[in-house]
């Protein structure tokens, strides 16, 4: 299939690409583009911390770092001294839904950057051991030490998702996982874990820049033709929530100011209203002229920073506001001044001239993302995978240019309601700080 596109307000978005598959499941997108003399590889895998179960969170994560430990033909550093030590990168990322391995290369090592990606997929076990699995196991956990568990709010995250979702929903535990969970994966689990997702049936090869669609299918078929398909996998049901009451929570923290953390529940990706909730999302906070920073922190100066946000992982979501109050200012004040604001929004709609400063700023950052080969990459590797369809960036660009005033307005009231949660981060033994203290209850957090 070739797709191009047409959005009549930007021709960035004309971006011919071809989409296959092999005999073995495996999904390959090719997007030639040679306004440089570069190339970019991403492998895109079906699974991330959704995939797990209760009481064996992390391995996806896990995954990430073991990949980078050498495999069947790549002793351990030789990845890096063919993608770095030629000028380029490589890294991965792991989320709820996907994992990706990536790298950006001179032309000429497409080849070199496949053969390294094919490696992993089919020859990682060969010398994964015990031990390999051990350092990485300790790299993980040292990571969550110094990101999360000794972070200053770096549980927030955590409090929402065991909160936000019920127990046993697989949005519920964070993508790094639990301490105790990493400690008890054996060998055994992680390399189950490995067989079942990481075979061609469940992955996506990617491919943007500076090559010829002949030679990197002879290259794609040689280098991952002959793995096997892999297991059918089934995949866990985690459908959006619906909360028809408020939970308030304090949580005491190593900090010197305290936070104020609202989550709202949402929709996924299959649902268009996330593009009016990213258009809200660009309204509310960022520049100084959206409405809750101006108020807050220009105007009438109660707050330092404030942050929203519109997350729409594959099955769910959630439109997140934090607020750090500038010194003096009670969370409980804060908390009202940003309910009315929201308030008369949800009442009265956003301006014409809000829903354009929003939608030119989503444009520029979605095409941005567009312009590198890696960026290109990733979206095309990101709509194959969650909507069988590469292409679809280009109806993702239309409907959020579409969005309306009105449509703003009704998902504004659709989800911004009572259903909420409500966490207030104070200082150790400052409980009184919180957003009405005497109605919150205090978050115990059991051993991560």
């Amino acid at each position: 299939m070739v797709a191009q596109s047409a959005p009549s307000r930007s021709s960035t978005l004309r971006i011919p690409f071809e989409g296959y598959a092999l005999p073995n499941g495996l999904r390959v997108v090719l997007a030639p583009n040679h306004a440089s003399p570069t190339v970019a590889v991403t492998v895109w895998y079906h699974v991330g911390s959704k995939n797990e179960a209760a009481g064996k969170t992390g391995f996806a994560h896990l995954f990430e770092h073991v990949m980078f430990t050498g495999s069947g033909h790549v002793p351990y550093g030789v990845h890096d001294r063919l993608t770095e030590g030629v000028g380029g990168s490589n890294n991965g990322t792991t989320s709820r839904d996907r994992t990706t391995y990536y790298e950006t290369v001179p032309s000429n090592y497409l080849e070199t950057a496949l053969w390294l990606e094919s490696d992993r997929m089919g020859f990682l076990l060969d010398t994964l051991d015990v031990q390999k699995l051990n350092a990485q196991r300790d790299i993980v956990k040292n990571e969550r030490r110094q990101r999360m568990d000794n972070q200053p709010y770096g549980l927030v995250g955590e409090i929402i998702s065991n909160t936000l979702y019920p127990a046993g929903h697989p949005y519920s535990w964070d993508v790094i996982g639990s301490m105790a969970d990493l400690t008890a994966a054996s060998e055994t689990d992680v390399k189950d874990f490995f067989r079942l997702y990481y075979a061609p049936g469940n992955a996506i090869v990617s491919i943007a820049g500076d090559f010829q669609p002949q030679q990197a299918k002879a290259l794609v078929a040689r280098y991952f033709g002959a793995f096997p398909r892999g297991a059918a996998i089934v995949r866990p049901a985690a459908p959006p929530v619906t909360r028809d009451r408020e939970t308030r929570l304090v949580y005491e923290d190593r900090v010197q100011v305290p936070r104020l953390v609202i989550v709202w529940p949402t929709v996924g990706r299959g649902s268009d209203d996330r593009f009016a909730l990213g258009v809200l999302d660009a309204i509310t906070a960022g520049p100084r002229t959206t409405r809750l920073t101006k108020a807050l922190v220009y105007d009438r100066q109660l707050a330092t920073t404030v942050g929203t946000s519109q997350d729409s992982d594959e099955n769910a979501g959630e439109w997140r506001l934090t607020i750090t109050p500038r010194p003096g200012v009670p969370l409980t004040d804060l908390e009202s001044a940003a309910d009315g604001i929201l308030d008369t929004l949800k009442a009265e709609g956003p301006t014409a001239e809000e829903i354009q400063r929003a939608t030119a700023g989503l444009e520029l950052d979605f095409v941005n993302d567009l312009e590198s080969n890696l960026g290109r990459s990733m979206r095309l590797a990101d709509g194959l995978g969650y909507e069988n369809d590469a292409g679809s960036f280009q109806t993702e660009y239309q409907r959020m240019m579409a969005v309306t005033q009105a449509d703003v307005k009704r998902v504004a009231n659709k989800y911004l309601t009572k259903g909420r949660v409500v966490l207030s981060v104070v200082p150790i033994g400052k409980v009184e700080m919180a957003a009405k203290p005497s109605e919150s209850t205090p978050y115990r957090r059991t051993e991560q």
